[in-house]
């Protein structure tokens, strides 16, 4: 059977108030319809195939499972839809579970109902649609570690390092001898605490240090 060229979305929101809300407010735009609306995960699950929705949004304090727990069960339910998740919370862990448990954006429950439009549409084109502040979260966890103990020599062999060089080849290409590629990396492991090349990238990518 042909579908509409309506973007379908569902809702799983545990609060009826901000639930109804978001219902008209998407039901009310045209080129926009809603699916399905539930207080939970456990109640979604029953139904949620069937209503097969483009876009899910997503709160994450819900009663019985969690929506970032939901979240893989969600992707196995509807592998096709995107889902994006509307919270009161802002913590970074939470934001990079649901990041990587599959969500496709991330916005607060302050944003505006026009944003949330915006979103549902941006999301469909294929963007990432988060709050300016997520975002700016997101983008800090990125930028390096300042309070590294390395060196910015030491850190520039151990970025060759990571990306599978030698150590004769970094010594020609930052135009040092070798003793010095070794001393760099002696030096290295001894701040990093650590005994071979392995734990010292993985340390220094935990660390943010490279």
């Amino acid at each position: 059977m042909a579908r509409d060229l309506d973007i379908r979305v569902a809702i799983i929101e545990d609060d009826e108030t901000i639930r109804e809300g978001y219902a008209y407010l998407i039901g009310n735009t045209e080129g926009y319809k809603v699916t399905g609306t539930y207080p939970s995960y456990e109640d979604a699950a029953r139904k949620i195939a069937h209503d097969d929705p483009d876009v899910l949004l997503l709160d994450v304090e819900l009663p019985g499972i969690s929506g970032i727990d939901a979240l893989p069960k969600l992707k196995k339910i509807l592998p096709e839809a995107y889902i994006l998740i509307l919270t009161v919370y802002e913590q970074e862990d939470l934001i990079f579970r649901a990041l990587g448990s599959g969500a496709s954006g991330y916005l607060t429950k302050n944003t505006p109902h026009e944003k949330i439009i915006a979103a549902i549409h941006e999301v469909m084109e294929g963007g990432g649609p988060m709050s300016a502040h997520i975002a700016r979260m997101v983008i800090s966890s990125f930028k390096r570690n300042e309070e590294t103990p390395l060196t910015r020599r030491e850190t520039e062999i151990l970025e060759h390092i990571s990306i599978g060089k030698s150590r004769k080849r970094i010594a020609q290409e930052l135009f040092i001898d070798l003793e010095t590629v070794k001393s760099h990396i002696k030096n290295i492991y001894h701040k990093l605490n650590v005994h071979s090349k392995a734990d010292a990238i993985k340390a220094a990518r935990d660390n943010k240090f490279i």
